[in-house]
């Protein structure tokens, strides 16, 4: 594989960046079973995740997003993760997908854990790179045989155009969308359009955030089935949080 041009690869500046993380279960309240846990980047001793990306700079960020994949897989692998796992990364830390993507793969197979249970997810809004740029790396992963999320999908002024450009696994909500949303016959209607419109493309919605049982109830009722947020359990640190069954009883199912 030629990685000649891509200069993230070839960096030897290294700033080590110590890191742990805390994984939060993504429900299926479906068939009531843990869809995935997303890896939520902490300090080693679980300090914040402002005070590690406080760390990041221009010369450590390809360094620091590799090692994030990696170290994400092997947390996974170590915790017993059966279901997916869903890893956040800097695309503008990728330079050349098919270069970058060679530790995630390496890390895969020495831990064991398929490709085809990770997730790569990014913000519409944390993007910092060209639309093109982002629609690459999206295709590129899922060639690969990875699944591809839009984090935060509502939060920035980019989601629609970038869904017309790509089409990936799944969206995520952004929670200040969802936030009283059974109250909010601004924020339903909104919601509505955009389940209307991953219906007609085939894009699984994931809805986070949730804090509220009224707030799960009118979004099950929307047909939105995968969920995450503090109603069904809190970011568990380099552990995996323990849901409560209550959270999937409804009258709705």
């Amino acid at each position: 594989m030629n990685v000649r041009g891509c200069a993230g690869c070839r960096s030897t500046e290294v700033g080590q960046i110590d890191l742990a993380f805390a994984l939060q279960p993504i429900v299926d309240l479906g068939d009531g079973s843990i869809y995935a846990h997303e890896a939520l980047v902490r300090g080693p001793s679980g300090e914040s995740a402002q005070s590690v990306l406080a760390q990041v700079q221009d010369a450590n960020r390809y360094q620091f997003d590799q090692r994030c994949r990696t170290a994400a897989i092997a947390q996974a692998a170590e915790l017993g993760v059966q279901c997916r796992l869903s890893i956040n990364f800097m695309p503008n830390a990728v330079y050349q997908p098919e270069a970058c993507i060679r530790s995630t793969f390496a890390a895969a197979d020495q831990y064991g854990f398929p490709i085809d249970r990770i997730i790569f997810e990014t913000s519409e809004s944390e993007t910092m790179v060209s639309r093109e740029h982002l629609v690459n790396i999206f295709r590129a992963y899922q060639r690969f045989g990875f699944k591809t999320a839009i984090d935060d999908f509502g939060a920035g002024h980019s989601g629609l155009s970038l869904l017309v450009d790509f089409q990936p696994d799944l969206i995520k909500l952004d929670m200040h969308l969802l936030r009283g949303i059974d109250q909010d016959k601004a924020r339903q209607s909104v919601v509505k359009g955009v389940l209307a419109i991953c219906r007609d493309l085939g894009v699984q919605v994931i809805a986070e955030g949730i804090e509220t049982q009224e707030e799960r109830d009118f979004l099950l009722a929307q047909g939105i089935t995968l969920m995450q947020g503090f109603y069904f359990a809190k970011p568990a640190f380099k552990s995996l949080a323990v849901v409560p069954d209550n959270v999937f009883h409804t009258s709705l199912l």
